[in-house]
């Protein structure tokens, strides 16, 4: 597929996706949503990529829902409005799904303002790299909307449910600073090497096996929810796994021969 609102490269097994609507603040469009989902399926089903990167073109990451869309949506036959809505909560779920259980590490690498499903969207990565020039809001409540793409799912995890009802209430905005502070970003670095930044931690995330990185994901996406003897049992049968790979069987041969060698010099 030949993307025109987003672009996927790929270097050193490390995806990076841009978002490339600079000049609406890489709004997410339902054209954007579609070439998004598509990619992230694209990089989820190639062995050869070990993670992912997202970041926006121009001055900001994502700005939220797009304008066109909502004006849509207001001029709908009233007739229609609920069945649309659901229809595309159904695909923001989907792309914010793919997202979140991508099979290897993923990094928002923020490079402006991230609003509303923007926000969402950083959060629902693994982790937050962000520039000087970053902002965070949950900026629903200006709409009279609520967050519909994982922020009150992944915002108190965050930063905690009093801090993450505060936020979402007001919908203030939060400076890279302020973000660092509460846990909503991980590091902070140049808007200069804000994306080779963010590719180094992910070459450097991604270095070990795959499958236990996949599988460890997985599990720790769960464990808020889980009772431990749950964890416990999915650990197990992941542990099952982890020892037939390839990667635990090269890994432990090296070992073994490693610590022959310095047996046999002493």
């Amino acid at each position: 597929m030949n993307y025109a609102l987003i672009q996927l490269q790929v270097e050193l097994g490390i995806a990076t996706i841009t978002f490339n609507r600079p000049d609406k603040r890489n709004a997410m469009s339902d054209e954007l949503r579609t070439e998004f989902i598509d990619a992230l399926e694209r990089v989820a089903a190639d062995k050869a990529i070990r993670a992912l990167v997202l970041t926006g073109a121009g001055k900001g990451f994502c700005a939220g829902g797009d304008i066109a869309g909502m004006e849509r949506r207001m001029n709908a036959p009233a007739g229609e409005v609920a069945f649309n809505g659901w229809h595309r909560q159904q695909r923001v779920h989907h792309a914010q799904a793919l997202l979140h259980t991508m099979p290897k590490p993923v990094i928002a690498a923020v490079n402006g303002a991230a609003s509303g499903l923007g926000a969402d969207t950083a959060l629902a990565c693994d982790f937050v790299i962000a520039s000087e020039w970053a902002s965070f809001s949950w900026s629903y409540i200006h709409r009279g909307i609520i967050p519909d793409g994982g922020g009150m799912y992944f915002l108190p995890r965050r930063v905690g449910l009093p801090k993450a009802k505060e936020l979402i209430f007001t919908g203030r905005k939060l400076d890279v600073d302020q973000a660092l502070a509460l846990g909503i970003v991980d590091r902070k670095t140049t808007a200069e090497r804000l994306v080779a930044d963010a590719q180094a931690w992910a070459l450097e995330l991604s270095k070990g096996s795959a499958t236990a990185l996949a599988l460890s994901k997985t599990i720790l996406n769960q464990t808020f929810e889980l009772p431990a003897q749950q964890v416990f049992a999915q650990g197990s049968q992941a542990q099952g796994i982890c020892y037939t790979s390839t990667e635990h069987r090269e890994s432990v041969q090296a070992f073994l021969a490693a610590s022959s060698a310095k047996a046999a010099k002493e």
